[in-house]
Order: structure tokens, then sequence, then C-alpha cells
């Protein structure tokens, strides 16, 4: 018999399980390095003590497989914000068993709940499975939108003036 999908907020008690999620997508995109694992214990920590700006929602199965980050943004075209998702995983093992569309629909019943008018997330133009993943559930693509992003030594070089 397969263990049902659980998808919920992780708290504190979560801990354990969220590092092994975390750690399994941190080595997915960059391979293993040296330091994984405290990288992933403070990194957990930071989402599960509310230190980093994201809510950690966790998929279980019963072991976890999964995760959505997500945070509100303001200003937005209403007072409740937009929602945006900052990553979505799931592990090798339980893609394709719907564990990502029931963790986005998990946060986008929680942009529903809070009346938000806009659910928002990235996708990397080089990931052609999430791409169409997220065109088969009829997300909106926004062509007028570009991405930037300041990395390691160019952040403190821009904030340094």
């Amino acid at each position: 018999m397969e263990a049902q999908l659980t998808i919920r907020e992780a708290t504190p008690a979560d801990r354990a399980a969220a590092e092994r999620v975390l750690l399994d997508c941190e080595r997915h995109y960059w391979g293993q390095r040296d330091g994984d694992e405290a990288t992933t214990q403070e990194t957990a920590a930071a989402l599960l003590e509310g230190r980093s700006g994201c809510t950690l929602m966790l998929a279980f199965a019963p072991e976890p497989v999964g995760f959505a980050t997500w945070t509100l943004l303001h200003p937005a075209p209403t007072p409740a914000g937009t929602v945006f998702l900052k990553d979505l995983y799931v592990t090798a093992a339980a893609r394709g068993t719907g564990t990502g569309e029931a963790l986005l629909r998990a946060v986008a019943g929680i942009a529903a709940a809070r009346g938000c008018a806009r659910f928002d997330w990235t996708a990397e133009d080089d990931n052609p499975r999430a791409v169409a993943f997220y065109d088969r559930l009829g997300a909106e693509r926004v062509d007028e939108k570009l991405y930037f992003r300041l990395s390691g030594a160019a952040i403190a070089r821009f904030a340094d003036g």
C-alpha cells in the first residue's frame, strides 16, 4: 500500500526531515561539496526559526520527499500581497508522483486564503522539464519581466558603492 502524501508548514520539530530534503536538493543542483551538512543545518535553522523571510512547506510520504519555500511580497495589486514561490523541489524518487503539483496547490491555497491577486515564481530556462510542468498546469508566462542577480563578491562591491 502506498503511503499517503502529507503537505504542511514545517515546524522546528521537523528539523531532521527538513535537513534531509534540503541536503538532497543542494546536492542535486550543486553536487557534493565540503561543508554540505553544516550549510544545510544553517539553512534549515533559518527557515524553521523564521529568519529567512520564507515559509517552508514539507511533503511527506511518509519520509520527506519535497519542499516549497514561499514568501509574501508587497507592494502588490491588492493589500493582501503576492505570494512568491522561491523554490520547489521534489526528490528523484518522488518525481512524477504528483508531489510537485500538490506542493504548488498547497501554496496556491495559501495565496487564495489570504486574498492574494497573484502567485508568482520563476524557472530556469535551461530546465525544460520544469517549464513544461508549469505550462501543463496552466501557469501564465510573464515575458515582460527580466530576472536580475548580484552574486558573491559583486554584492559587497555594489553595496559599498
